[in-house]
């Protein structure tokens, strides 16, 4: 039998400046590596926090701008008022939504328009 592992989203990225702001600094992702073929060449990189982990490429045919992933938090309402707090320039989430499969969420837009919700499970006793 064939064991799957997490899958790794690849987000279409087009500002280098840009993307590590929104996702290192505001998002609070942290840098795993960078790759380019050449020095001039577009950056291909991961990130990780926790146990999500992206790959931003600014690579054409690499990823369509505009995607959507969900990525699930343990404290959804918390990560949203740090988030909030932080004042970013480009992004001021709103606070978490409830939903009616029993989650919490709120959805950020990055620069390359990628939209990443991030959601908590509500726990029913």
């Amino acid at each position: 039998m064939v064991v799957f592992g997490r899958p790794v989203p690849i987000l279409r990225s087009f500002d280098e400046a840009r993307t590590r702001d929104f996702y290192l600094d505001f998002l609070g992702f942290e840098l795993m590596f960078e790759a380019r073929f050449e020095e001039w060449a577009p950056l291909y990189m991961g990130v990780r926090h926790g146990e999500c982990v992206l790959h931003l490429t600014e690579h054409f045919g690499d990823a369509t701008p505009g995607s959507a992933i969900r990525v699930a938090v343990d404290d959804v309402v918390g990560y949203a008022a740090a988030l909030r707090a932080k004042e970013h320039g480009n992004c001021r989430p709103g606070a978490p939504s409830t939903t009616p499969w029993d989650t919490q969420e709120v959805t950020v837009t990055d620069p390359s328009g990628n939209r990443l919700t991030f959601y908590s499970e509500i726990k029913r006793g």
